[in-house]
């Protein structure tokens, strides 16, 4: 719903929560002002226009704060006569808020009241299904995580059970390739030693006096 106010010798277009600057009244800060020069009234397709105002129609203001406009120079000079006139203007405003437009017990303030509980009733029941769906979420994660758990702490314990059983099956192998190879690592210290002997051996033979011969009456 909407309006067209008059006020100042202006014209507005105003809504529900529309703030807007009008010309100076005697009227205080924080007061609520009703406005009466309402010339028509809009609800949707059907719409009321005054002739030249709207019958029971009134919008209501709250008084927000009192501004003043922008600067506006006014400059004025008389050519040949060195005349110079500048002059600086701001127009004084009251800032108003419009409260409500009732037309034949019609309140736009009412309508807007009820249509943003029911926004928030329906954002509320989205927020708690999210929150439901966040909630099974969470739930469904956990549970996987505690699978993904088991299943990992299964796979390590098996694992172990593998190298267990694979360790075992190795261990009579390790022993004989162990044995083996000190058996090679022994066996050319055993050649080493006779190759040693060896040599002092056969000095020993070359350096041996030779057997004297006995001569028999054969012989002679």
């Amino acid at each position: 719903m909407y309006a067209v106010i008059e006020t100042g010798g202006k014209q507005y277009r105003v809504e529900v929560g529309t703030e807007l600057e009008v010309e100076l009244l005697d009227v205080e800060v924080g007061t609520e002002i009703s406005l009466d020069r309402v010339l028509l009234v809009a609800d949707g397709d059907t719409a009321a226009i005054g002739r030249p105002t709207v019958e029971n129609a009134t919008v209501r203001a709250e008084v927000v704060r009192r501004d003043r406009g922008e600067k506006v120079i006014s400059f004025k000079y008389r050519p040949k006569a060195r005349r110079r006139v500048k002059k600086g203007h701001r127009q004084d405003h009251l800032v108003l808020r419009i409260a409500d437009i009732t037309l034949g017990g019609k309140s736009a303030a009412a309508a807007a009241t009820v249509k943003s509980d029911a926004k928030k009733a329906e954002r509320a029941k989205v927020e708690e299904a999210a929150a439901r769906q966040a909630a099974e979420d969470a739930a469904l994660a956990a549970k996987l995580a505690e699978k993904t758990k088991l299943a990992e702490k299964a796979k390590a314990a098996e694992t172990a059970t593998a190298e267990t059983a694979t360790a075992e099956a190795e261990a009579p192998a390790k022993k004989t390739r162990a044995a083996k190879k000190a058996a090679e690592e022994a066996a050319p210290a055993t050649d080493t030693a006779a190759e040693a002997a060896a040599p002092a051996e056969a000095e020993a033979a070359a350096d041996a006096p030779a057997p004297k011969r006995t001569r028999t009456k054969k012989d002679a």
